[in-house]
């Protein structure tokens, strides 16, 4: 068994594929129109074939209120592996990407936590020791 599709709810699809291919710099791997909305994923371009993120519409009233309440009490929808955060956040910001958290070290891992401008709060993470991620 292996994860194949990870999900983030965001609040208008185009602004999130800009967002995550421009900014972050993923790649698209599927859009496909399903009515109103679209089946539709990015990947990283190191891994073309890896795990995909679905920008998933925010429709459904739970979406809206669960993406709301971890946006208000600062938790990350989810987290982003990169090799050097710190390198990582001064590229982002000099894109104009907004930062809540700046990169700060936990132990093992230095984290940096940003917006999306999708509704999410994102976190990018790089191991410094112990286990990889």
């Amino acid at each position: 068994m292996r994860i194949n599709l990870a999900s983030v709810f965001v609040d208008d699809q185009a602004k999130a594929l800009r967002f995550y291919t421009d900014m972050l710099g993923f790649v698209k791997k599927s859009d496909v129109p399903l009515g109103e909305h679209r089946w539709l994923t990015v990947v990283s371009p190191e891994q073309p074939d890896g795990t995909e993120l679905v920008l998933e519409p925010d429709v459904h009233p739970a979406a809206k209120a669960y993406t709301a309440a971890l946006a208000e009490d600062g938790i990350p929808a989810t987290s982003f592996a990169v090799d050097d955060v710190r390198a990582e956040y001064a590229r982002l910001r000099g894109l104009g990407v907004r930062f809540t958290q700046e990169p700060v070290d936990m132990g093992p891992v230095v984290t940096a936590v940003l917006d999306d401008t999708c509704g999410n709060l994102i976190q990018i993470a790089e191991y410094v020791g112990g286990a990889p991620m």
